[in-house]
């Protein structure tokens, strides 16, 4: 404080820079996963029908969880196409052609004809979308974190990266509200007639928003002086697949983790329980949103811890984690009850948010500044595509083959932790000056 006015001094250039950056790379994050969910829980409730009519609703059913599939599959193309460009032009000019992209495409499939009106060209229109949606951001995540991680004091870079993390609880809030007033306020007719395009179309306002704060954002410190060098890989994605193998394999497998677990309750258990356990879709609906609150409160937290104790130790903990409560969340699901599924989704949602927390800081250790953009985005968008596209599907697929059983879920969920925590014992993490090695 100034001694002779009272004044708490200015904030520097670059903390203000700082705060500006992980704003930007936030609400980025909050739309992305906001458009993912939305599409998510509105494909396990009402997309099959409207948009892959079949006489067997499972058939239908099963369609539209391969249309959000297909979503994750594209993430990989931009995490390669997108990450070139952000490693060789910039981190703040990819993001904001990430950010208009993805949140057209948004836009687009909330006034998309259904296939009542225009027949095949119904499903195919809202693939393609969906294809371009995955790329767009593919390319997305591996930017917002590095506008944080890359502008962050040295001793808050977990803080920082945690922070863009925390949007993803923040969309699925918004997502999952939006759907829960829906079914709680319209029909079933009216919700297949025209309620189902409002939660599409409101991702305007996210859109206007992230747009403002990614214009005034800075370039970051560490790529303006790389590009003031003249020290850009000339092809970064090859460059970080032929050296970074291991780094890019490791990121991929930790974060199917959080990534399995997260969609597994976010879709496949909204289905499950809503469908075969015939609980109330808003109260299912709720409580994923309780999974929400819980993983927003629990990733600042892991954040800071990281900063203090490494972050490879606080994502093996949330392993550990997920290996131990993996049939417990299912036998309490399996009761039927509102206290049994809040408390399982509650616990999850901390479980995700632990893992989720320090992946941002972590993951950008694993590359030089040259390929970051570029080995990030890979490992965490193949990552996406193992847990987030193919885990519901895969969790539908098992308790169908099990007739109706859970407990291979759980297995699953098993089998998937302790691959990443292998994973992430790996590999050391030797770019960034953060506290993210123990």
């Amino acid at each position: 404080m100034n001694s002779t006015t009272g004044i708490p001094p200015a904030p520097t250039s670059a903390a203000a820079s700082a705060r500006t950056a992980v704003a930007a790379s936030t609400v980025g994050s909050i739309l992305e996963y906001y458009d993912f969910f939305v599409y998510g829980t509105l494909s396990a409730l009402v997309l099959g029908p409207l948009f892959f009519p079949a006489h067997d609703t499972a058939v239908s059913g099963l369609l539209s969880l391969a249309s959000f599939a297909v979503g994750f599959v594209a993430r990989p193309i931009g995490g390669i196409v997108l990450g070139h460009f952000g490693d060789r032009v910039g981190r703040k000019p990819l993001l904001l052609f990430t950010f208009l992209l993805t949140g057209t495409v948004t836009l687009l499939i909330g006034v998309l004809p259904t296939y009542a009106q225009i027949g095949a060209a119904a499903p195919v229109l809202l693939v393609v979308l969906r294809i371009v949606q995955g790329i767009g951001i593919g390319g997305e995540w591996g930017g917002a974190a590095l506008l944080a991680v890359e502008h962050a004091p040295e001793h808050k870079k977990g803080l920082y990266g945690s922070l863009v993390q925390a949007g993803a609880p923040v969309g699925v809030i918004l997502s999952s509200g939006s759907v829960a007033i829906l079914t709680a306020t319209l029909s079933r007719a009216e919700l297949l007639a025209w309620g189902w395009r409002i939660p599409f179309l409101a991702s305007a306002l996210l859109l206007v928003v992230g747009l403002f704060l990614r214009i005034k954002v800075a370039e970051t410190p560490e790529f303006s002086r790389m590009k003031a060098a003249g020290a850009e890989a000339r092809l970064p994605v090859w460059q970080a697949v032929r050296r970074f193998p291991k780094q890019i394999g490791a990121a991929a497998l930790v974060h199917t983790s959080d990534t399995t677990l997260g969609l597994v309750q976010g879709v496949f258990v909204l289905g499950y329980a809503s469908g075969v356990l015939g609980m109330n879709p808003t109260i299912v609906l709720l409580a994923n949103i309780f999974s929400s609150v819980t993983n927003f409160a629990t990733t600042p937290l892991a954040g800071m811890l990281g900063d203090r104790i490494g972050q490879k130790r606080v994502v093996s903990l949330g392993l550990a984690a997920l290996a131990l409560w993996a049939f417990p969340m299912f036998w309490l699901i399996g009761t039927k009850t509102v206290g049994g599924l809040f408390v399982a989704t509650g616990v999850g949602g901390i479980i995700v948010g632990w893992l989720f927390a320090g992946q941002a800081t972590l993951f950008a250790a694993l590359f030089p500044r040259e390929v970051r953009y570029s080995g990030m985005s890979l490992g965490f968008q193949l990552g996406t595509v193992l847990g987030g596209g193919f885990g519901p599907l895969i969790a539908q697929a098992l308790t169908g083959s099990s007739h109706g059983h859970t407990w291979p879920v759980s297995l699953y969920l098993v089998v998937v932790a302790v691959a990443a925590f292998l994973a992430a014992r790996s590999v050391k993490p030797r770019h960034q000056g953060a506290r993210v090695d123990d």
